[in-house]
C-alpha cells in the first residue's frame, strides 16, 4: 500500500486525502465553514457532524436503551455502560477506562501536568473542555438554554441534568439498592456508600472522603476559614451548600413541598428524608448488626458504636466526639453563643432543640403522651423518662455503691458524692456546686433575684422548689405520704422528720451539723 509523508511532521498517512487533510494542522487551515454560527472546520465530516447541534439530528442509537447520538464514536463510548468494557488502562496504577480520553485526563493526576492556562487569572487546567468551562465565570457566557423554562447554562452537561428536573427522568440505577439518579456524578458518589471507596485523603491528617466537596470542606476545619459569607448577616460557612441553606432562613424560601402532607422544606435533602416518614424506608443498613437507617449519616454516625471512633476533637477542654452536631454544640460551652431565638420571649438557645422545646411553654403544647396513664409531655425525653416510672427500669448504674437511676444526668449529679467533684463556680464568692441548678439559685443570694412568684397571694421566692412547697399551703396537695401510718405531708422534708416517730432515730443536733459542715469545707 502507498503510503504519502508529511513534509512537516514525517507523519505516514495511508491515503493523499487523509495528507491533506493532515497538513491543514500546520497550516492552521480550515476552509469548511458553518453557515449558521461561523465556526470552521478541517474537514466536510467534521462540519456534517456539527451542523447536528443546530439540527439536533441524533442518527446512531442505542439498541439496547435507545439512547441517540449525534456521532458514531459517542455511541461506541455509551455502549461500554451496558458492557462494562473499559479498554484504555493505566500503566502507572491500573486503573481503567470506557474513553481514551478520559485516560489521558487520568494520567495528568500523575504527572500534575495542567498544559491549559488562563490567560485572565492564570489558573491552569489538565484538560481543555475545563478551561473552556472556566473561561465563562469571567464573560458570564451562558450559550446552552433550557426550551422549557428558559434557565440558560455555560456546560451543556448541566443544562442535560437540568432537563431531569422537567422529565423526571434518572437514567442511572444502583444495582445494589435500586436508587436512581438523575446525574452520573451523583451516581459516583452514592456507589461509595455501598463499596466503603474514599478516594479523597487530606494531606494534614490522613482522614479520606468519598466526594472532593467534603475534603475541601475538611481542610477548612485545619486553616479555620470560612470562605463563604452571608451578605445579610455576615455568618460564614465552609461550603458554599451551607450558605444556600442559610440564605433560606431570611427568605423564608421553602421550594420543597411534600405531595402527602403538605409540609414544606428549604433543602431538597431534608424533604427526601422527610418522605421517608412516610414510606418507612431505611436504604442504609449497618452490615454489623443489621440495624437499619433512613439517612446515610445516621447510619456513618451509628458505625462509630461498634468502632468506638470519635474524630470531632475539641482542641479547648480535648474532649472528643462521634457526630459532628454534638461536637458543635458542645463548642458553644466553651464560645457562649446561643445562635437560636425565640421570637417571642428574645430567649436564646445554643441547640436547635431547646428553642423548639422552649416554644411549647408559650403555646402550651405538649405532643407527646403516655399510653399507660394518659399523662402528656413537651418533649420526647421527659416521655421516655416518665415511662420507667412505670416499667420501674433503672439502667443507669454506680459502679462505686451499686446504687441504680432512671436517667443518666441523675447518675452523673451521684457520682460527685463519691468524687466530690464541684464543677460549678461562683465568680462573686468563689463557692463551688456539683449541680448547674445549685448554682443558679446560689447566684440569687447576691442578686436578690426571686422569679417565682405565687400568682394566689404574690409572694416571691429565688428557688422553684420553695416556690412549689409554698403552693401547696394554697391547693392543700401533700405528695409525700407514710408507708407505715399513710399520714401525709406537703415537702419531703416533713416527711422524714415524721418518719423518725416510727424509727426512733434522733435528728442531728444544729450545731453538729454545722461543725461537719465547717470540717468539710476545710
Amino acid at each position: 500500500m502507498e503510503t504519502h509523508h508529511c513534509d512537516t511532521c514525517g507523519k505516514s498517512l495511508s491515503s493523499s486525502s487523509y495528507l491533506k487533510q493532515h497538513i491543514m494542522i500546520h497550516t492552521g487551515e480550515k476552509p469548511y465553514s458553518c453557515d449558521l454560527c461561523g465556526q470552521t472546520f478541517r474537514s466536510a465530516n467534521r462540519l456534517r457532524i456539527h451542523s447536528r447541534i443546530h439540527t439536533g439530528e441524533k442518527p446512531y442509537s442505542c439498541d439496547i436503551c435507545g439512547k441517540t447520538f449525534s456521532r458514531s464514536d459517542g455511541l461506541r463510548v455509551h455502549r461500554r455502560i451496558h458492557t462494562g468494557v473499559k479498554p484504555y488502562s493505566c500503566d502507572l496504577c491500573g486503573k481503567t477506562f470506557s474513553h481514551a480520553s478520559h485516560l489521558r485526563d487520568h494520567h495528568m493526576t500523575h504527572t500534575g501536568e495542567k498544559p491549559y492556562c488562563c490567560d485572565l487569572c492564570g489558573k491552569t487546567f489538565s484538560q481543555a473542555s475545563n478551561l473552556k468551562y472556566h473561561r465563562r465565570t469571567h464573560t458570564g457566557e451562558k450559550p446552552y438554554s433550557c426550551d422549557l423554562c428558559g434557565k440558560t447554562f455555560s456546560q451543556a452537561g448541566n443544562l442535560r441534568s437540568h432537563r431531569r428536573i422537567h422529565t423526571g427522568e434518572k437514567p442511572y440505577s444502583c444495582d445494589l439498592c435500586g436508587r436512581s439518579f438523575s446525574k452520573a456524578a451523583t451516581f459516583i458518589v452514592h456507589r461509595r456508600i455501598h463499596t466503603g471507596e474514599k478516594p479523597y485523603s487530606c494531606d494534614i491528617c490522613g482522614k479520606t472522603f468519598s466526594h472532593a466537596d467534603s475534603l475541601r470542606s475538611h481542610h477548612s476545619t485545619h486553616n479555620g476559614k470560612k470562605p463563604y459569607s452571608c451578605d445579610l448577616c455576615d455568618e460564614a460557612f465552609f461550603t458554599s451548600g451551607g450558605l444556600r441553606k442559610h440564605h433560606m432562613t431570611h427568605t423564608g424560601e421553602k421550594p420543597y413541598c411534600c405531595d402527602l402532607c403538605g409540609k414544606t422544606f428549604s433543602h431538597a435533602s431534608n424533604f427526601r428524608y422527610h418522605r421517608r416518614t412516610h414510606t418507612g424506608e431505611k436504604p442504609y443498613s449497618c452490615d454489623l448488626c443489621g440495624k437499619t437507617f433512613s439517612q446515610a449519616g445516621n447510619l456513618k454516625s451509628h458505625r462509630r458504636i461498634h468502632t468506638g471512633e470519635k474524630p470531632y476533637s475539641c482542641d479547648l477542654c480535648g474532649r472528643s466526639f462521634s457526630k459532628a452536631a454534638t461536637f458543635i454544640v458542645h463548642r458553644r460551652i466553651h464560645t457562649g453563643e446561643k445562635p437560636y431565638c425565640c421570637d417571642l420571649c428574645g430567649k436564646t438557645f445554643s441547640h436547635a432543640d431547646s428553642l423548639r422545646s422552649h416554644r411549647r411553654t408559650h403555646t402550651g403544647e405538649k405532643p407527646y403522651s403516655c399510653e399507660l396513664c394518659g399523662k402528656t409531655f413537651s418533649h420526647a425525653g421527659n416521655l421516655s423518662l416518665h415511662s420507667r416510672s412505670h416499667t420501674g427500669e433503672k439502667p443507669y448504674i454506680c459502679d462505686l455503691c451499686g446504687k441504680t437511676f432512671s436517667q443518666a444526668n441523675t447518675l452523673t449529679l451521684h457520682s460527685r458524692i463519691h468524687t466530690g467533684e464541684k464543677p460549678y463556680s461562683c465568680d462573686l464568692c468563689s463557692k463551688t456546686f456539683s449541680r448547674a441548678g445549685s448554682l443558679r439559685a446560689h447566684r440569687r443570694i447576691h442578686t436578690g433575684e426571686k422569679p417565682y412568684s405565687c400568682d394566689l397571694c404574690g409572694k416571691t421566692f429565688s428557688d422553684s422548689s420553695t416556690f412549689r412547697n409554698h403552693t401547696r399551703i394554697h391547693t392543700g396537695e401533700k405528695p409525700y405520704s407514710c408507708v407505715c401510718c399513710n399520714k401525709a405531708f406537703s415537702t419531703s422534708g416533713g416527711l422524714r422528720k415524721h418518719n423518725r416517730t416510727h424509727t426512733g432515730q434522733k435528728p442531728t443536733p444544729a450545731h453538729t451539723v454545722r461543725i461537719q459542715v465547717k470540717e468539710a469545707t476545710i
